[in-house]
């Protein structure tokens, strides 16, 4: 770090790695990978993170079909800076360019060691600006705060939340540089690229940093004056450095406003013996608050109250800091603050690693003021052990827990009480430092592993790129035609973001701001998702393909590495069909809302009656009737039958979005999988195959939980009328269309009357024009964008600007011009200021002379 002293960047260099080597070495006990056999892909690391990732590389090696501004491959044309601010943001993304595309995965993790060390680094340097102190003590605890159980329990796998564990450390340094009133250029770019990195963890450091600050203040009790100004500095280095980021941040911000609603949860805070146990090593639970910064800066920290050495007023105002953040962990109205108001989905403990850092922070205070001796240590002995015994209830401290934390506090306790007697005998301090480093990263490694090994019993899991891939990856590579046609990775998914990991154009998409517009129509049309409708699937079938303009698909055996998937039925193959063009032209815009039938929906969006939906019966084992539709629940009912007519030669679909279980239509082979689940997972349609000659159809059902199948779930699809619906819309649809990022142009045949159609979701930033006439917002045509044409218009143009880029941009270029004024105001004032009078006596001017 620029501008560091040599004992900070030592502490530094010890710290990163300290953290590095503890969190390799806790990979190879759990047998993770890079170091064994357990894939590391779960939840949405293997879903999101190495997905986009894999698409930055794409882009950042010119082989992505989209740009910064709209993401093609997913959802069918999904707007791309929100998601590059909200998981890409980051300065060591790019790094990713580095690697080869099949060891993404490698790429990601040494991003995640990279980010883990540098916090360690920067929290070293952090706490020798707040105090001197010992350069390996500094940089121990560095290692301490970004070892946290925050990070190796719930960011480890989140690595856009690591940018916030490196940014806690570096706004608590321009809270520094704020108190002495200097560096403000530097303070406002340190904040800009937080909150660029990741502005929602970005947001939790600066409250953080704020309490610091506001301490700081209270412990120096400055002039009131001299306070007020310090405020006014960090309020504004604050404001100039976030409008600096606000062409990204805004752009996020709004994009979640059209995002698809989430699930609305209620705080619930967890048993204060679960909050006690996560201060200890070895302890796991998801969802409560893993406060662990390892035993010897617990016990620092414990000590602190009763260390005789440190200031009265240091003492009460850090402890009573401490004190409340751990409160406010579990109080609503301060959960609320942590995080913007809202309850994350996922973990509610979000904001620990702030609780964490200042527990380090804590911690550095005892010990740079020096060592504490045995009285001292003996009393934060005695709070451990009382935190140990209300610990001791919970279901979160496993058996291998009590020798990993009685082999770290014989470690702590023995460093520091030999450093206390050290003196200046260096064999004795050696000692205590190197009883104090094992110590700690040892219990880091067994902490990590465990966290490692036990997410993998209750997340989901994905493996790593393979041959699977590859061989997907090669079939999309060999039928890809965009922008002729859109080449479909499969319903058969791999992770949640297949066309970003393996390439083509697809409707799957998995992003915490999928689009509201994208999940209702598809969900309109039959298709399924997963994570409460932020994970839209892709949808095997006919019509949408025709609608979406999907040319070419690629249909793949279940992948082998899901638990539960049924046995591979061949290699993955490609499908062909001839579609329309990405641009069509309608008749008349679309007035008719859709309906509760995915069948007719698909047929009102394609222009034509291609379905035959036929009235349906669901029997159970002995052939009674089933007039609630319900399955799954009870012994007789575990094979129910489906039973309806199609005309000969039709293909039969399947509609059973809370159904749960297999299908198979008697006489054919071809079994489909439905994974509904009340309220997370909704089944996507599924072809099951032909009619037989005689229209009677068997549809044979295997539930796996409590479902229902609702009426109108058979549809039986003319091929021939189909047929004739694509010519139909390919002779009247555009003649030549190029795309290239935000911008689709299209040329259309003379005469060309009604409403040109973009097979592609009208979400919010897409403005078209026809012929030569002024762009306007886009119209809606059953989800998609549409543009009315005149009598004499020959040609689109349609382009893309996410919402919050324009005020973002302008917000960032005021934060611009204000900070290069104070800037150059602060050049012109240091100029312009008298030099200070000399004070060398007449006889060393002499000498200078000579």
């Amino acid at each position: 770090m620029k501008g560091t002293s040599r004992p900070g960047r030592a502490a530094g260099l010890l710290a990163a790695a300290l953290a590095a080597t503890a969190l390799c070495a806790g990979d190879v006990l759990a047998r993770s990978y890079p170091f064994g056999p357990r894939t590391r892909a779960v939840n949405d690391l293997g879903n999101q993170f190495v997905p986009f990732h894999a698409h930055l590389w794409d882009l950042l090696h010119g082989r992505s079909t989209g740009g910064l501004l709209v993401n093609w491959q997913s959802g069918y044309g999904a707007s791309f800076l929100p998601d590059l601010g909200t998981y890409l943001g980051s300065p060591f993304a790019p790094l990713v360019a580095l690697f080869p595309r099949d060891e993404i995965d490698l790429a990601v993790y040494v991003i995640t060691v990279l980010k883990i060390a540098s916090a360690a680094a920067a929290m070293a340097c952090l706490l020798l600006v707040l105090r001197p102190g010992r350069w390996w003590a500094a940089g121990l605890l560095g290692a301490s705060y970004a070892l946290c159980g925050w990070t190796v329990a719930d960011a480890d796998y989140n690595p856009m939340w690591l940018d916030g564990l490196l940014a806690l450390p570096l706004l608590c340094l321009v809270g520094e540089w704020t108190l002495a009133g200097r560096r403000r250029l530097a303070g406002v770019l340190v904040v800009a690229l937080a909150w660029t990195a990741n502005f929602y963890t970005a947001y939790m450091a600066t409250l953080g940093a704020a309490l610091v600050l506001l301490l700081r203040l209270a412990l120096t009790r400055p002039p009131a004056r001299q306070a007020l100004a310090t405020a006014g500095r960090a309020l504004l280095t604050v404001a100039l450095g976030t409008g600096l980021a606000a062409p990204l941040v805004l752009t996020v911000y709004f994009g979640t406003r059209h995002a698809y609603p989430g699930r609305v949860r209620v705080f619930a805070p967890v048993p204060a013996e679960d909050v006690l146990a996560r201060l200890l090593p070895t302890t796991y639970g998801w969802g409560s608050p893993a406060l662990y910064v390892g035993t010897t800066a617990l016990l620092l920290a414990l000590a602190l109250p009763f260390h005789r050495a440190v200031p009265v007023r240091v003492r009460a105002g850090w402890t009573a800091l401490v004190l409340v953040a751990v409160l406010s962990l579990q109080w609503t109205p301060a959960h609320l603050l942590w995080h913007a108001f809202a309850t994350p989905q996922g973990s509610p403990y979000r904001q620990t690693f702030v609780v964490c850092g200042l527990l380090v922070i804590a911690a550095w205070h005892t010990l740079s003021h020096g060592p504490p001796g045995p009285r001292t240590l003996g009393a934060a002995t005695a709070l451990l052990a009382l935190i140990t015994a209300l610990a001791g209830r919970s279901t979160l401290i496993r058996f291998f827990t009590w020798p990993v934390l009685l082999l770290a506090v014989a470690g702590a306790l023995g460093g520091l009480l030999l450093l206390a007697r050290a003196g200046r005998r260096a064999g004795l301090a050696g000692l205590a430092v190197a009883l104090l480093l094992g110590a700690q990263t040892g219990e880091s490694a067994a902490t990590s592993a465990v966290a490692t090994r036990l997410r993998l019993a209750h997340l989901d899991d994905y493996a790593p790129w393979g041959e699977r891939q590859e061989r997907q990856s090669a079939l999309i590579a060999g039928a890809d035609d965009w922008p002729r046609y859109r080449t479909e990775p499969g319903r058969q998914q791999t992770v949640g973001n297949d066309p970003l990991l393996v390439g083509g154009e697809g409707a799957q998409y998995y992003s915490s701001l999928t689009s509201d517009v994208l999940s209702r129509t598809l969900t309109a049309l039959g298709g399924g998702w997963t994570s409460r409708g932020r994970s839209v699937q892709s949808l095997d079938n006919p019509v949408t393909d025709v609608i979406f303009s999907v040319g070419a698909r690629v249909h793949s055996p279940p992948d082998p590495h899901q638990k539960h998937a049924p046995p591979a039925d061949g290699p993955a193959t490609v499908t062909r069909r001839e579609v329309p063009p990405l641009v069509t032209v309608r008749p008349a815009p679309g007035t008719r809302p859709f309906g509760p039938s995915p069948y007719r929906n698909q047929e009102t969006l394609l222009g034509s009656r291609v379905y035959t939906v036929p009235r349906l019966a669901v029997r159970d084992d002995h052939g009674g009737p089933l007039p609630s539709r319900r399955v799954g629940s009870g012994d007789a009912l575990a094979r129910p039958v489906i039973t309806a007519r199609c005309p000969a030669g039709t293909e039969v679909q399947l509609w059973a979005p809370h159904y749960a279980g297999t299908a198979r239509l008697e006489g054919t082979a071809t079994t489909a999988l439905f994974n509904a689940r009340e309220g997370r997972n909704r089944a996507a349609m599924a072809p099951l195959g032909t009619a037989p000659a005689s229209g009677r159809l068997a549809i044979r059902l295997t539930p796996t939980r409590p479902g229902g199948i609702p009426p109108g779930a058979v549809g039986c699809l003319d091929t021939g009328r189909l047929r004739t619906a694509a010519a139909r819309l390919t002779a009247t649809g555009a003649t030549h269309v190029s795309v290239s990022d935000g911008t689709v142009r299209a040329a259309l045949p003379a005469g060309s009357t009604g409403v040109a159609v973009l097979a592609v979701p009208r979400i919010a930033g897409w403005r078209c024009a026809a012929g030569d006439g002024p762009a306007r917002p886009a119209g809606d045509y059953h989800g998609l964008v549409a543009v009315p044409l005149g009598t004499t218009s020959t040609s689109l143009t349609c382009t893309f600007h996410p919402p919050g880029l324009r005020l973002g941009t302008a917000v960032g270029a005021a934060s611009l011009l204000v900070l290069a004024a104070l800037t150059a105001a602060g050049a012109v004032r240091r100029r312009r200021a008298p030099a200070p009078p000399t004070t060398t006596s007449p006889r060393e001017r002499t000498t200078a002379a000579l």
